[in-house]
């Protein structure tokens, strides 16, 4: 098999890190949380020859998923006039009020309210197949109480939201977070994965689970 690649879009008024991961020579890509703009983020993925055929959220906050809706609008109506079949939009189980909710998703706070849903809700531990790439889904709530990051073992590489950043964690004070739950999630969830697996945080640049091991001030 090919490696799995991953590329980045910051995006939003927050400058939030929109990911997409593909196999080195495919065309098929998946995109976690698609921060804002839905359009620009389906052109610069068409412009480099890519189709997306997953979205993963990493949780409901409004700058994680602005640009959810008219991207995947748009992926459908492109893949209906091609007879393909829509995509599907993906979440942790324990996220489905929060994205439905302006007030705990912050975006009626943030001026833009948005009201979403996922078309799948995932478990803790579950595992799915998008573009020939397998995530396992790692509830780790604490940011919010669905927030998940997702595991990619072959590659050694975490998508990690706003649970785990580089030498910090998620804020904890908007509705349904946890400092508490916060932390013992990343200790018993996230660095257990082996030291060199790579994480990618939903702000900010990656670091990996030995570094943070050593360096998060927050983890002591």
């Amino acid at each position: 098999m090919t490696q799995v690649k991953i590329g980045r879009m910051v995006l939003g008024v927050c400058q939030t890190n929109c990911y997409f991961l593909y196999r080195e020579g495919e065309k098929e890509c998946v995109v976690v949380d698609p921060a804002d703009s839905g359009q620009h983020i389906y052109n610069t993925l068409l412009k480099n020859g890519f189709r997306v055929a997953g979205i993963l959220l990493t949780h409901g906050h409004f700058d994680h998923i602005w640009g959810l809706d008219a991207l995947r609008d748009i992926v459908n109506a492109a893949a209906d006039a091609e007879g393909l079949e829509p995509i599907q939009v993906y979440a942790s189980e324990a996220e489905r009020e929060l994205l439905r909710d302006t007030v705990q998703n912050v975006s009626a706070q943030a001026g833009r309210p948005c009201s979403t849903r996922a078309d799948r809700y995932l478990k803790d531990g579950e595992e799915i197949t998008l573009a020939g790439i397998t995530f396992r889904v790692i509830a780790t709530p604490g940011h919010t109480a669905g927030g998940c990051c997702y595991y990619v073992e072959e590659a050694g590489i975490l998508i990690s939201g706003d649970t785990l950043f580089a030498e910090s964690v998620g804020r904890t004070d908007f509705p349904t977070g946890s400092m508490g739950t916060l932390v013992r999630s990343i200790r018993e969830k996230l660095l257990v994965l082996p030291d060199d697996t790579v994480c990618y945080p939903g702000h900010g640049s990656s670091t990996t689970i030995g570094h943070e091991k050593q360096y998060n001030p927050f983890l002591d």
